[in-house]
């Protein structure tokens, strides 16, 4: 009662009272946040300027109580020692921009690793599906790619199948359950008939060659170990087996799905391709 007598008789003060300790509150929220902000941006802009793989450890060190929003830090203009344009990757937020001076020159939406592991059929080895973290830069840049698959792809294949795996060498012949014998012959991985004829055959991601019940790794240089329109339209290299590039499944964007690399939708990666020269800093959180 005596609460409710104060606030009929003494409502002003107690209202004006409670007004302004709200109003502190939420400055004193908003101090916080935009002092986490601006500490932010100073990172970026240190790591940008010095180019500093040691200011990027103390940021990643952070990312655990203090969210990566890339919107909001790459809104500010990083200090650069010359007008030199350069990309940022957001791993958390799967967003990339392209920046020069005062202005965003480009920005999309990327799909980045998975970070699944994948363990092989005998258990000897493992593969971890992360996109790279660091300052990485742009080494070369490809029209039309074609991927050439490493061997966790088909051991990724036969496990999502339930198949074997068997691994062919030049030389080696492999005789299929219908009479025939799969061989390499040249630059192609063949089925030779019993007539003597051969027929090239085709593969794929998703339509690996397939005998007797295991998935072929083809050898190295062999067009059966050459897929094309996988890797979209464009790549641009980063080094190591990572790359920016397109990619033949535009839904994936947006998601963490790949196997380490940056994906981007074809239009996305041609306007990209047009505009990065080889050479170009690429920081990756």
């Amino acid at each position: 009662m005596a609460i409710v007598d104060t606030l009929a008789h003494g409502g002003k003060w107690v209202w004006g009272t409670l007004l302004v300790f709200v109003a502190a509150t939420v400055a004193s929220a908003t101090l916080v946040t935009k002092t986490a902000d601006l500490r932010y941006q100073r990172d970026v802009n240190r790591m940008v300027f010095n180019d500093n793989l040691g200011v990027l450890e103390e940021v990643k060190a952070r990312l655990g109580s203090t969210s990566d929003s890339l919107n909001q830090l790459m809104a500010a203009t990083p200090v650069v020692p010359s007008n030199q344009a350069y990309l940022v990757v957001s791993i958390e937020e799967r967003q990339l921009w392209y920046k020069q001076g005062n202005e965003v020159l480009f920005n999309t939406q990327i799909a980045t690793g998975s970070g699944k592991t994948l363990v092989s059929s005998s258990g000897g080895k493992q593969w971890k599906f992360d996109t790279p973290r660091g300052r990485l830069s742009i080494q070369g840049k490809e029209i039309d790619p074609a991927w050439v698959p490493p061997d966790w792809h088909f051991q990724e294949q036969a496990i999502k199948r339930g198949l074997g795996l068997v691994r062919m060498e030049r030389g080696m012949s492999i005789p299929a359950s219908d009479g025939s014998v799969v061989r390499v012959s040249g630059s192609e991985v063949v089925k030779r008939y019993s007539d003597g004829s051969e027929v090239p055959l085709e593969a794929t991601d998703g339509r690996e060659i397939v005998v007797n019940g295991n998935i072929i790794i083809p050898p190295f240089g062999t067009n059966q170990r050459r897929y094309k329109g996988v890797l979209g339209t464009r790549r641009l290299l980063l080094g190591d087996g990572y790359a920016l590039h397109g990619t033949n499944k535009p839904e994936s964007i947006g998601q963490a799905v790949s196997h380490g690399c940056v994906r981007l939708r074809n239009e996305d990666i041609e306007k990209l391709y047009e505009m990065v020269p080889v050479g170009t800093p690429v920081y990756i959180y």
